[in-house]
C-alpha cells in the first residue's frame, strides 16, 4: 500500500486495513475528494504525507506541519503552487473530521470555515461583505440568486435555530430526506463566504449528520463532491421564463444514496437544465430491470470484443477503481488492462469515469453508461 506517482489506493486500506487505518483512509479520501468542487488537485507530497499518517508514522498535527513547511520553501512552492490550497485544505479537513465534535451554531459554522481555510485564505472565517454571482455549467452560465450580504448572519441564525428545534421522531424516510435536503440546501444558498462555501457546507453536513446519529459514509462526498455541488445549484435555481423550477430532487437522491443505501446514478450530466435525451432520466441502478431493457437495443449497443464484455460484467451496477477491476477480471498487468480493456470500453461508450473532468482524480471510479447497462442486462439474461 505505497504511494506511487501521486497514487494511493485509499480503498485498499478501507477494505483490508485495521480499523484505525480504515477510518484515517476514509477521511483523507473525503478531504481530497472535496477539492474537486473547485477544480483543485493535491500534490504527490500530500499523498505521501497522507500515507504516513494512515500508517501511524505521524499524527495529524505532524502531517499538517509537514504540508505547511513544504510550502514555506520557495524552491518547491513555485512548481506546486496550484496544489497548495488543495493540500493545506485537505490536511485541515482531515484534522476536523478526525474528531466527532461539532459547534452547531452560526459561530460554529463560521469558525469551521476558518479552520478549513486556515493558512490558505486571508478572509478565512469572515462573512463576505459584497453580493456575488457565479456562472454555472449546469445552468448554461446562469447563476443562482445568492443571499445579499447584509442578511448573512441573520439567515444563518434562523436556519440553524430552525433545524435545532426540529424533531426527527416518528417521521418516515421520504420526509427525513426532504427535510435534510432543505436544511443543507438553505445553508449553502446563503453562501456566507466569498470562497469555500461548498467545502464548508459538506464538512458541516458530515459533522451534523454524525451528531444526530447517522452513520455517514464519507465515500459519498469523496466520490461525488462535484455532483453534490451541482445538485445544490439545481436545488436553488428557478427561471420562470424557461419553465424551470427549484429542483431539490437531485440533492435528495444524493442523500438517499448516503443515508438509505440507494443507488441513484450520480453523474453531473443528469443535472444540466437542458440535458440530452441520453441524460434526461436519472436511473436508480438498484431498480434497473434485469430482463427488459429501458429502450430498444440496437446492434451498436453490443460488442464482440471479449475484453469489453468481461469488463462490463465485472463493473455491473457498481463503481469500481482500477485496482478492484484488475482483481475482478483476474489480471495483474495494469498497462495491458488499460490498453486492451478499460480504454477501449470508454472509447466505445460502454464505460465512463466518475470524474470525467479530472482524469487523475484520486477517487476516480469507472461505471457503466446507459449503453453499457444495456449490454450488462443482456449478459444477465444469458
Amino acid at each position: 500500500m505505497s504511494s506511487k506517482q501521486g497514487y494511493l489506493d485509499f480503498d485498499e486500506y478501507i477494505r483490508q486495513g485495521e480499523p484505525d487505518k480504515q477510518e484515517k483512509a476514509s477521511i483523507w479520501k473525503t478531504a481530497i475528494g472535496l477539492q474537486a468542487v473547485d477544480g483543485l488537485k493535491t500534490s504527490d507530497y500530500l499523498i505521501e504525507t497522507a500515507r504516513k499518517h494512515i500508517e501511524g508514522e505521524i499524527d495529524i498535527d505532524e502531517a499538517r506541519n509537514l504540508i505547511n513547511n513544504y510550502y514555506q520553501s520557495k524552491a518547491v512552492r513555485e512548481p506546486d503552487g496550484e496544489c497548495q490550497e488543495a493540500d493545506k485544505v485537505s490536511a485541515n479537513i482531515t484534522k476536523i473530521l478526525s474528531t466527532k465534535t461539532i459547534d452547531f451554531s452560526t459561530k460554529g459554522y463560521i469558525a469551521l470555515h476558518r479552520r478549513i481555510f486556515d493558512g490558505v485564505m486571508k478572509h478565512a472565517g469572515q462573512l463576505r461583505q459584497y453580493d456575488i454571482t457565479k456562472k454555472e455549467w449546469v445552468l448554461e452560465n446562469d447563476t443562482v440568486n445568492y443571499l445579499n450580504w447584509e442578511d448573512l448572519r441573520r439567515a444563518l441564525d434562523y436556519d440553524i435555530e430552525q433545524e435545532r428545534n426540529f424533531s426527527y421522531r416518528g417521521i418516515g424516510h421520504d420526509e427525513l430526506i426532504a427535510h435534510i435536503t432543505k436544511f443543507v440546501s438553505g445553508i449553502w444558498q446563503i453562501h456566507a463566504f466569498g470562497e469555500g462555501n461548498t467545502r464548508t457546507t459538506a464538512v458541516f453536513t458530515i459533522q451534523y449528520l454524525r451528531s444526530i446519529g447517522f452513520d455517514v459514509n464519507n465515500d459519498m462526498f469523496a466520490r461525488h463532491s462535484w455532483y453534490f455541488r451541482n445538485s445544490l445549484v439545481r436545488a436553488n435555481y428557478k427561471n420562470a421564463k424557461m419553465g424551470i423550477d427549484y429542483s431539490p430532487v437531485y440533492l435528495e437522491r444524493f442523500f438517499r444514496n448516503l443515508l438509505l443505501g440507494e443507488q441513484w446514478d450520480l453523474r453531473n450530466r443528469y443535472l444540466h437544465i437542458h440535458p440530452t435525451e441520453e441524460w434526461s432520466k436519472q436511473p436508480n441502478l438498484k431498480e434497473t430491470p434485469t430482463s427488459t431493457p429501458t429502450s430498444t437495443p440496437t446492434s451498436s449497443d453490443y460488442t464482440n470484443n471479449k475484453n469489453i464484455v468481461r469488463l462490463v460484467a465485472a463493473i455491473g451496477t457498481e463503481q469500481r477503481s482500477v485496482t478492484e477491476l484488475l482483481k475482478l477480471v483476474g489480471l495483474k498487468d495494469r498497462k495491458n488492462f488499460l490498453d486492451y480493456s478499460l480504454n477501449p470500453s470508454i472509447a466505445e461508450g460502454f464505460v465512463c469515469r466518475s470524474y470525467p473532468e479530472s482524469l487523475h482524480h484520486p477517487g476516480q471510479r469507472y461505471l457503466l453508461t446507459e449503453k453499457g447497462m444495456k449490454l450488462y442486462q443482456k449478459l444477465l439474461q444469458k
